[in-house]
C-alpha cells in the first residue's frame, strides 16, 4: 500500500515538473522567433534611419520624406507580423525584447511625421504610422514611455539639423525648430518625471533648446532674416 502510494507520488511529481518544463520549451520557442522577427525591425530601423538623415546633407526634405514612407511600408509589414505572435496577455512578459526598436521607431517616425507637417507627431500618429495599436486594450500597442523616448530623441536630431540649415544657408528652420523645442519643453514641464532615464533624456532637451536658441540669436545679431530661406 506504501509503495503504491509513494509510486503515485512520484507519477504526480514528474507530471507536474514535466508539464513546467514543457511551459518553458514552449516559451523558449516564443522567444527565438519574437528575437528574429525583432531583428528584421532593428535592420529596417537602421535603414530608415540612413534615410531620413540624409536630410542633414541636402537643402531638400521631400525626396527623403518620400523614400522614408517608402521605407515605413516593410516597417508596418514587420509589426503586423509581430503583433501575430503575442497574445494580448503576454504582450508585456516579452515587452523588453522589443522595447529598445520600440523606441527608435518612436522617434524614426516623429521625425518623419514632423518633417512633414513641422508640427509634434500624437502618440496616434506615430502608432498609425507604425501599423500598432494606440493603447493596451486594442493589442499590440504603442507604450506611453516609449512614445516620449522617441520625441526626446527627436529633439536631438532637429537641433543637429537646425545647425546644419545654417551650414547649408537654410535660416528659416532653426526659429520653427527653436519654437518647436520651446513647446516641447513646456509639455515636459508639465509631467512629474521621477529620476530615471526618461528625466535623464529630458536634461538632454533642454540643452538641445538652449543650443538653438543660441543659433538663432546668433543669426538675429548679423542681420540674417529667417523668414528668408526655407526648404521645401
Amino acid at each position: 500500500m506504501a509503495d503504491d502510494t509513494s509510486e503515485s507520488g512520484d507519477n504526480s511529481i514528474s507530471s507536474i515538473f514535466g508539464g513546467i518544463q514543457q511551459g518553458f520549451a514552449n516559451e523558449q520557442r516564443e522567444i527565438e522567433e519574437i528575437k528574429i522577427l525583432v531583428g528584421s525591425l532593428e535592420k529596417t530601423a537602421r535603414e530608415i534611419l540612413t534615410v531620413l538623415q540624409k536630410v542633414h546633407q541636402q537643402p531638400s526634405k521631400e525626396d527623403v520624406c518620400t523614400k522614408g514612407r517608402e521605407m515605413f511600408a516593410l516597417a508596418q509589414r514587420q509589426y503586423a507580423e509581430l503583433a501575430s505572435k503575442i497574445q494580448p496577455e503576454k504582450y508585456f512578459r516579452f515587452y523588453n525584447h522589443w522595447m529598445v526598436v520600440n523606441q527608435q521607431f518612436a522617434f524614426l517616425a516623429s521625425f518623419l511625421l514632423y518633417l512633414e507637417s513641422e508640427t509634434l507627431p500624437t502618440k496616434k500618429d506615430v502608432a498609425d504610422l507604425l501599423n500598432v495599436k494606440v493603447t493596451r486594450e486594442e493589442g499590440f500597442h504603442l507604450v506611453l514611455y516609449d512614445y516620449l523616448i522617441g520625441l526626446l530623441s527627436l529633439a536631438s536630431e532637429v537641433s543637429r539639423f537646425a545647425l546644419n540649415c545654417v551650414t547649408a544657408k537654410y535660416y528659416g528652420w532653426p526659429l520653427k525648430i527653436s519654437a518647436f523645442l520651446g513647446e516641447l519643453d513646456a509639455g515636459f514641464r508639465l509631467l512629474n518625471l521621477k529620476n530615471d532615464f526618461l528625466r535623464k533624456k529630458y536634461d538632454g532637451l533642454k540643452y538641445d533648446l538652449k543650443k538653438v536658441e543660441e543659433v538663432v540669436y546668433d543669426l538675429s545679431i548679423r542681420g540674417y532674416n529667417p523668414n528668408v530661406t526655407t526648404i521645401t
